[in-house]
C-alpha cells in the first residue's frame, strides 16, 4: 500500500514538471460531467455558448440565445449559467441577464423552468437546459409564470402581448417598467 502512495506521488510530479511547476489541479466530478456535457453539445443553429472567464473556468458561462420564431424573433437574450461542484446532482443557477418581457422570466432575471427544480435529474444535460430556454421563447407559458402580469396579457389578449413583447425589445416602457432595446 505505501508503494501505491510512492507510484501516486511520483505521477503527479511528473505532472507539476510537465505543466512547468504549475500543481496540477485535479477536476471535481461536476466539472469533468460538464466538459463532457459541453464536448457533447448540439445546439440549435440561434444559440451560442461563450466563457467569458475563459476555458478555465468552465463552471460559468453565457448563453445567448436569438429565438428564429415566435412572439421574440430577432431578439437577444443573455442567460448566465452557475454550474455547482455537485452538478449533476444539482441543476445549474441560471439567470437571464437582458431585461425581458415574459411571463416566464421575472424582471430580475429568474426563470421558470421546470427542469431548472422540481424537474431536474441528473440524467439532464446542459443541451436539455437550453433547449428548454429556447422553447421558452417560442411557446411562452402563461400557466406557470413569475411575471404575472405577463401571463395575464398573454392568456386574456395575445395580440396586446405581441405588441408589448415588440415595444419592450425595441426599447420602451411596458406599464412603468422600461425595457433596454434587444433586437
Amino acid at each position: 500500500m505505501i508503494r501505491l502512495f510512492k507510484v501516486k506521488e511520483k505521477q503527479r510530479e511528473l505532472a507539476e514538471n510537465a505543466n512547468g511547476g504549475v500543481p496540477f489541479k485535479k477536476q471535481t466530478a461536476g466539472e469533468l460531467r460538464l466538459h463532457k456535457d459541453i464536448s457533447e453539445l448540439n445546439l440549435p443553429k440561434s444559440c451560442t455558448i461563450s466563457f467569458s472567464n475563459g476555458k478555465d473556468d468552465l463552471m460559468n458561462f453565457e448563453v445567448s440565445i436569438v429565438p428564429d420564431e415566435g412572439y421574440y424573433l430577432g431578439g437577444t437574450f443573455l442567460f448566465s449559467f452557475q454550474v455547482s461542484p455537485i452538478y449533476p446532482h444539482e441543476a445549474p443557477k441560471v439567470k437571464c441577464k437582458t431585461k425581458v418581457y415574459h411571463p416566464n422570466i421575472d424582471l430580475e432575471g429568474n426563470v421558470c423552468l421546470n427542469i431548472l427544480r422540481e424537474d431536474w435529474k441528473p440524467v439532464l444535460n446542459i443541451n436539455t437546459i437550453i433547449y428548454g430556454l429556447y422553447h421558452l421563447f417560442t411557446e411562452p407559458n402563461y400557466e406557470d409564470p413569475l411575471n404575472h402580469d405577463a401571463a395575464a396579457v398573454l392568456r386574456d389578449n395575445p395580440k396586446i402581448f405581441e405588441s408589448n413583447v415588440r415595444r419592450a425589445m425595441a426599447g420602451g416602457y411596458v406599464g412603468q417598467t422600461f425595457f433596454p432595446r434587444c433586437v
